[in-house]
């Protein structure tokens, strides 16, 4: 397949042997102590006069000082999960925020409010949760914590209050937007090599989405053929003494390769699909981190301008200046960290992905 030749740059190098592709990428866990343990489950309908919803049951158990009570239970909707990432972007504008589900489901291959629907989101949600929760900054937003302790008429209220300094400083980001223009001319390197980086990426976790769809719904058209040819054989070994056994045998035979490739597309669906969609996600979300750093620089070059051309007012100008300076550095230092964080996370993700499609694609074969 000529498309899978596209994305081999963005592939690891993997022997082919099959002991050597299983065995190529295990990763253990470092030794960390957790004290934030997030579950996700038990999801209920609701039906009201105007709309349908879906709630999840939200545990938290935790050993950390600032919470008052080591154990909760709340139930939340997507709504409230959009408010908490909306939240957390505007309280960290260069931080690197968890995609949540908007677009993990496959379009045409699951019903809205379905079983499969519905667990596919509970465990997106169950993922952004517990991201957040390993995130040594994003860990102690106190939007966080309330999202995970308070109950439903409690986080309502939360929600009515104003907006904070931080989520204020967050908004002040985005407004500068309408008024940075053009490239950022004092622009680290290295950020230059992020956005070059991400737009490559961004090609490559794109093509991957589509050949993974294409793949699937190439083996759900196969599966659904497939379904029919045993009861045929069935039925015409009825009809055919002669050769009644073999036609039976056929029969069974197709019924195994059915169950055997039912598992394989479970696997895609459960394990390869959310991810490559979890980082198409992610590069909106990186791409739009890269544009406010350049957003708080290009502040802070318009003010430098503006100082060189002003003969009054320098003191105030240099007091402003500072405190841009102070901004940007900020800004710098929490990307660099989130960016290392995040590309190592992606590339165990990718691995231990393909590595598990490898290893489906061999017991498939197997069977």
């Amino acid at each position: 397949d000529t498309s899978l030749a596209e994305v081999n740059s963005f592939s690891p190098s993997v022997p082919i042997s099959p002991s050597s592709m299983i065995n190529q990428y295990k990763f253990e866990d470092g030794p960390e102590l957790r004290d934030l343990f997030i579950t996700v489950d038990d999801p209920e309908s609701h039906i009201t006069a105007i709309e349908t919803f879906i709630t999840y049951r939200v545990v938290t158990k935790t050993t950390r000082g600032e919470f008052d009570s080591s154990e909760y239970e709340v139930r939340r909707r997507y709504q409230d999960f959009l408010w908490l990432k909306s939240k957390l972007e505007e309280a960290h504008p260069t931080l690197i925020i968890p995609p949540l589900p908007e677009k993990f489901i496959m379009r045409g291959m699951v019903e809205r409010f379905s079983d499969e629907f519905i667990e596919t989101r509970r465990k997106a949600l169950h993922k952004f949760l517990n991201r957040i929760a390993d995130h040594p900054t994003l860990t102690f937003n106190e939007d966080f914590k309330i999202f995970l302790t308070a109950q439903a008429w409690e986080l309502s209220s939360h929600k009515k209050q104003g907006p904070g300094l931080l989520s204020r400083m967050g908004q002040t980001v985005r407004a500068v937007a309408s008024s940075v223009r053009g490239a950022v001319k004092n622009r680290p390197e290295m950020f230059t090599e992020m956005n070059n980086y991400m737009e490559t990426f961004s090609q490559k976790i794109n093509l991957l989405d589509k050949i993974a769809h294409r793949i699937y719904k190439e083996e759900r058209e196969y599966f659904n053929e497939m379904k029919e040819y045993g009861p045929i054989h069935t039925l015409w070994s009825a009809s055919e003494e002669d050769i009644a056994e073999s036609l039976k045998g056929i029969a069974g035979c197709i019924d195994r390769c059915c169950r055997a490739t039912e598992r394989r597309m479970a696997g895609l669906s459960e394990h390869l699909l959310p991810v490559l969609h979890e980082y198409v996600l992610y590069t909106e979300i990186l791409m739009g981190v890269l544009k406010r750093r350049d957003q708080i620089q290009g502040e802070l070059d318009s003010k430098v301008d503006a100082l060189a051309n002003k003969k009054t007012e320098k003191d105030l100008f240099s007091e402003e200046i500072g405190k841009l300076e102070d901004k940007v550095e900020r800004a710098n230092n929490a990307l660099k960290a989130d960016w290392d964080r995040w590309k190592q996370n992606m590339q165990w993700d990718m691995r231990s992905t393909f590595t598990n499609v490898a290893e489906n694609n061999l017991r498939y074969y197997e069977e």
